[in-house]
C-alpha cells in the first residue's frame, strides 16, 4: 500500500488538531492528528514525529476526543476528554488521571516528510477529511461532567 498525503504539519499546528476518516477491514475509523512538541532526539527525529495520530475515541467511554467545529481540546501537551476530563499525553497517548487512568489511546502510523503528514498504517485506507456526521453518540459534557479548567 502506498502512503497517502493527509495534510501538513503547519496545518495541524495552526488548527491544534486535524481529523480524517479511514477504513479498517469492514469498519470506518475516525482518526485525529495532534502536534507533539516534546520529542527527544535530533532535529530530524523531532520533525519526523512532530505529529501523532490517534483513534478518535476515549478509552473509558465511547466519546469523541476531536469534534467537528471544536477540534481536540488540548492542555499542557495533553488531549482532554470532553466528557470526564481524562488527559491523554499527545506524544505517547497515555493517561494517568480520571476515568481513563492507566489506559493508552490507539496510535495510527503516520510519517512526516518535507512538512507533509502521510498515512503509513497498512491496516487503514484513507476515505475523506473530517468525521462522519454526528449520530448523537457523544453529546459532550453533561451536567454531571467532572471537567474543570
Amino acid at each position: 500500500m502506498s502512503d497517502y498525503r493527509l495534510t501538513t504539519v503547519e496545518t495541524v499546528r495552526e488548527q491544534g488538531s486535524w481529523a480524517f476518516t479511514a477504513r479498517e477491514g469492514d469498519a470506518d475509523r475516525e482518526v485525529f492528528l495532534v502536534p507533539c512538541a516534546d520529542e527527544p532526539g535530533g532535529e530530524a527525529e523531532r520533525l519526523d514525529r512532530a505529529v501523532r495520530a490517534w483513534i478518535n475515541r476515549c478509552t473509558h467511554e465511547d466519546q469523541r476526543l476531536h469534534r467537528e467545529a471544536v477540534g481536540a481540546v488540548t492542555r499542557g501537551g495533553s488531549v482532554v476528554c470532553p466528557k470526564h476530563g481524562s488527559a491523554f499525553d499527545a506524544c505517547d497517548g497515555s493517561c494517568d488521571n480520571g476515568e481513563a487512568a492507566g489506559t493508552t489511546l490507539r496510535e495510527i502510523d503516520v510519517a512526516v516528510r518535507d512538512g507533509a503528514v502521510f498515512l503509513t498504517d497498512d491496516d487503514l485506507t484513507y476515505l475523506y477529511e473530517g468525521l462522519p456526521d454526528d449520530d448523537g453518540d457523544d453529546e459532550g459534557p453533561s451536567s454531571s461532567s467532572h471537567l474543570t479548567f
